[in-house]
């Protein structure tokens, strides 16, 4: 004859869940709460908050896989800290808020990242901003400015050398180098040279009679 269980042996019974507490409508609130809280990146409950702002910058400029960085970029002695894969393009956009060197085709197909490095016309989306430690780089905002302008820039203005204009400031800066290359008169040698600048609107002609004419004078 089997023996009673005591109550400590008994199997542990759970008791159902209260439909008064925890209704199908009351769980789905729940649900939801949870969700937005985690895809808003709320602190879950017993977690504090990540800090922010400048803690956060910090501690992003401290981060050992980032270089140090010095440019010279329009007269002007720059230090910055940015990833060894970063392009001077990037760099002058990215970080310098210098903006007037385009991104065109990020491949250095289309010539409107143009810029200067000691004088030579550099494709910036092609080069590494780390390899021009102390060199001097000039983009178009270091050129001329509203009430002096470059020649070149005054000159593409007089022969409307742009419609769109977002090839325009890689145009300048590649004519203004053009300048101390070699380079037949004809136009044919001009278009020659800058061929390696596109401009999608079709405005050739009015930019080569603007090179032409500082060439001249």
């Amino acid at each position: 004859m089997s023996e009673k269980k005591s109550g400590a042996d008994a199997p542990a019974k759970h008791s159902p869940i209260d439909s008064a507490t925890l209704s199908r409508r009351n769980f789905l609130q729940m649900v939801g709460v949870t969700g937005a809280a985690t895809g808003l990146g709320l602190p879950k409950a017993g977690h504090a908050a990540t800090p922010l702002g400048a803690a956060a910058q910090n501690a992003n400029d401290a981060d050992p896989g980032k270089l140090s960085l010095k440019l010279k970029v329009n007269g002007s002695n720059q230090t910055l800290r940015v990833d060894p894969r970063t392009t001077l393009l990037d760099a002058l956009r990215d970080h310098l808020q210098l903006t007037g060197s385009k991104k065109g085709c990020d491949h250095g197909q289309c010539g409107a990242c143009t810029v200067h490095v000691n004088d030579r016309r550099v494709n910036a989306c092609l080069s590494l901003a780390a390899m021009h430690e102390g060199d001097e780089i000039t983009t178009i905002e270091g050129l001329g400015k509203p009430g002096s302008l470059h020649p070149m820039q005054q000159a593409f203005l007089e022969h409307d050398g742009y419609q769109c204009g977002y090839c325009t400031s890689g145009q300048i800066m590649s004519a203004t180098a053009l300048l101390k290359e070699p380079c037949g008169s004809a136009n044919a040698d001009v278009k020659e040279a800058m061929s390696g600048n596109i401009c999608r609107c079709g405005a050739y002609s009015n930019i080569v009679a603007a090179i032409q004419q500082v060439r001249k004078a």
